[in-house]
């Protein structure tokens, strides 16, 4: 069985977040099963394109993708995950551990083997990674695909260490942007307009995933999403 926490985070004056719930599976992986290239697989099978797979630093820039979906898989090591609110300062100590951020969202405890389904317009903010390591793009090109005529090799010869995750969007849908607050305040609808994708990044077509957890909101909903933990 399938653990599935669900969590929906309302807009505020920087981020739109959403009407969807963020999913979190967690240990979805067993250590044993933790294999870049066999995940890249069942993404691949859904319809889901794996883009990167990052070693983290200490912290980073809180951020939201506006016009596309992503999910995310900790393939290695623990964090904390910082979802629904922008950063106030561009201090990265400031807006970490100083308490320069919007007030609200939520913060989750990151382990290897979870997975995230993240909403066009959730931000997020990783931070306090362990094992300490310095921030890496660790697969090939610039993290917006990866461009090798054998993806799987590719990943397969990977060494992870630190703390690692991989990033995948539905395919045919663009490329992910790194928006920080304030880009479209005013017109957050655009982001939670963006189309449901037909199949879960893992779980494909089960009501446990995405497809029976991500409904069609009404217009009030669209506005004032509802925070349930």
């Amino acid at each position: 069985m399938v653990q599935v926490d669900k969590y929906y985070l309302p807009p505020t004056r920087l981020v739109p977040n959403s009407p969807q719930p963020l999913l979190h599976y967690k240990g979805l992986f067993s250590e044993g099963e933790l294999q870049p290239e066999k995940i890249h697989d069942i993404l691949d099978k859904n319809e889901w394109k794996t883009q990167w797979i990052f070693r983290y630093g200490p912290t980073q820039t809180s951020h939201y993708h506006s016009r596309i979906h992503e999910t995310m898989v900790v393939l290695s090591g623990k964090a904390t995950i910082r979802f629904g609110v922008a950063d106030t300062d561009p201090d990265l100590d400031k807006s970490t551990w100083g308490g320069a951020k919007e007030e609200g969202g939520i913060e989750l405890e990151a382990k290897s083997g979870d997975v995230f389904v993240i909403p066009a317009g959730v931000a997020h903010k990783t931070h306090d990674t362990s094992p300490d390591a310095e921030f890496s793009l660790l697969t090939p090109g610039r993290g917006r695909g990866i461009p090798v005529s054998n993806v799987r090799k590719a990943l397969a010869n990977l060494q992870l260490s630190g703390y690692t995750m991989m990033g995948a969007y539905p395919k045919n849908c663009g490329d992910w942007d790194f928006s920080i607050g304030g880009e479209d305040e005013g017109n957050f609808e655009i982001s939670w307009e963006i189309a449901k994708p037909e199949r879960d990044p893992f779980l494909g077509d089960s009501p446990d995933g995405l497809v029976g957890q991500w409904k069609a909101p009404t217009r009030y909903e669209r506005i004032n999403p509802r925070t349930k933990l």
